[in-house]
């Protein structure tokens, strides 16, 4: 609309005949089309790409954004390597994963949880295999960021007799800030929102979110949740789910998490559609 030259550097996931997460299988299917229909010029670029091949690429690249058009490269897994190892430290000591197990051990059986997508999915998935012998309370977000508070806020809704509790990360909640909004201003006793906060987007590389220094808990009370908390130790997250257990909602619960994860985690062995029928299998179960 604009007539402004722009250049599209997209990560090929789900590419054809290639194994990857279930979630990227048909925006893998649709990369490619969806440019051409758009009118966008492109070129794919893959790990056997050779300098001159790229050089190319950069050159059709270049033609177009001279007539101000856009140009696409379509980057395959392993294309691209890192020369130097990157490094971002929080200062926080609490891990993640503690602070899973902790608020998985303290719901009960009525209670129903949606995580947010990539690595707190994941662990959350292992924590209550671990503690319960199933994840069937949890609905794990795939594919999905930035979207599990308004999937939970549904589920709080249409379930008012049940706690319902989101547990999210402080880049998806930086990236639909606007739900929390939402959020305060809907009729949701029974909905208790935690933002694990590590300041980083630990899932796709630990890059920094500027979230630091960014305070949820003081975003909430601003914004009308009834009652907000920010923890970083497993004993102030004790107290404050105890507290929260006597409370009406909305609640938000901050609790500031170290990088990092174990080299064994493990990923969710049902497809999404499966997670899905046995989350509402549960919750139909516990009715009564």
């Amino acid at each position: 609309v604009y007539d402004i030259p722009m250049l599209f550097v997209i990560g090929y996931r789900g590419e054809p005949g290639i194994k990857d997460e279930p979630q990227h299988i048909f925006q893998g299917e649709i990369t490619l089309p969806l440019l051409e229909v758009l009118g966008i010029k492109y070129d794919v670029l893959g790990a056997e790409s050779t300098a001159q091949e790229l050089d190319e690429i950069i050159a059709k690249a270049k033609e177009s954004l001279q007539i101000n058009k856009q140009f696409a490269i379509v980057v395959k897994k392993n294309a691209l390597q890192q020369e130097e190892n990157y490094s971002f430290d929080n200062g926080y000591s609490l891990k993640r994963e503690d602070a899973i197990r902790e608020i998985l051990t303290n719901i009960g059986k009525r209670d129903l949880l949606v995580t947010t997508t990539g690595k707190i999915s994941r662990e959350a998935y292992e924590q209550s295999d671990l503690i319960y012998g199933n994840h069937n309370q949890l609905f794990l977000t795939v594919g999905s960021m930035g979207h599990a508070s308004m999937i939970a806020l549904g589920v709080a809704q249409s379930n008012p007799d049940k706690r319902i509790f989101c547990i999210d990360g402080d880049g998806a909640a930086l990236m639909h800030m606007g739900s929390m909004n939402t959020i305060a201003h809907q009729p949701c006793e029974n909905f208790v929102h935690i933002v694990l906060n590590n300041a980083a987007h630990e899932s796709v590389g630990g890059m920094p979110t500027n979230c630091a220094n960014s305070d949820f808990s003081q975003f909430a009370k601003v914004l009308g949740y009834s009652h907000a908390y920010r923890v970083n130790t497993i004993e102030q997250l004790q107290r404050a789910l105890h507290m929260i257990h006597k409370e009406s909602g909305p609640i938000l619960l901050e609790i500031q998490v170290a990088l990092g994860t174990r080299a064994d985690l493990g990923r969710p062995k049902e497809s999404a559609k499966a997670n899905k029928e046995a989350f509402m299998k549960y919750r139909k179960g516990c009715e009564s």
